[in-house]
């Protein structure tokens, strides 16, 4: 099967070359393809130097417009989905996520965090279907609406489906990885905005009609 990689990106230049070094590695990968969403860093100059797509969007869309625009005028049979600010990842933490679905004993992964940070741990036993590690057949992708204007509800749109279609999901424990939290990113008082609009964008998903439409 055919497999493409989304990574998101915004103001990840720290983080994103160590995501991509790592992809790099993984023979199970066909394309990797790194959207900057409206990055002011050196996001994009940085994926620029691997060997990777890059697609730059000049204004931020959120989460879920830029994986929209990954995913446009691509196509595969698979599609995994990281975030680029991971800490700890493993050619074999991607291809925990990805056989399940390369062996169709799943339609769906989830990656939960298991042994990095106290922080990250705690935050996706809580919620872990709020994941953005995952790798899914192309092929659901194409039956949910919304997902371009999802933003950092995109893993809700995601979930809502899975549930509505009653597809294969299987969870895949990640050891020793975690993420950068936005507080590291961007100081204590900026973080902690960009989390409470982080999670009003995740509310505003839950609570929306349509991510429970499909196409």
């Amino acid at each position: 099967m055919d497999v493409i990689a989304v990574i998101p990106a915004y103001n990840e230049e720290k983080t994103i070359g160590d995501v991509l070094s790592v992809l790099q590695e993984v023979s199970l990968i066909d394309r990797i393809i790194v959207v900057s969403d409206g990055s002011t860093d050196n996001t994009v100059e940085v994926a620029g130097s691997y060997d990777v797509d890059v697609v730059e969007l000049k204004e931020n869309r959120g989460k879920g417009g830029a994986l929209q625009a990954g995913l446009q005028n691509t196509r595969a049979e698979v599609v995994l989905f990281l975030d680029a600010d991971l800490i700890g990842l493993t050619t074999e933490h991607v291809e925990n996520l990805l056989l399940p679905v390369l062996q169709d004993r799943a339609e769906m992964t989830i990656g939960i965090f298991e042994k990095g940070r106290r922080a990250t741990d705690f935050a996706q036993k809580m919620a872990p279907k709020l994941s953005g590690q995952r790798a899914i057949k192309y092929s659901l992708i194409e039956q949910i609406s919304g997902l371009d204007v999802s933003r950092f509800g995109v893993e809700v749109a995601l979930n809502r489906f899975m549930e509505s279609a009653q597809i294969r999901v299987e969870e895949v424990l990640l050891p020793d990885m975690s993420h950068v939290m936005k507080e590291e990113k961007l100081g204590m008082f900026k973080g902690m905005a960009a989390r409470m609009k982080m999670y009003w964008e995740i509310i505003k998903s839950l609570t929306s009609v349509d991510s429970l439409k499909t196409k």
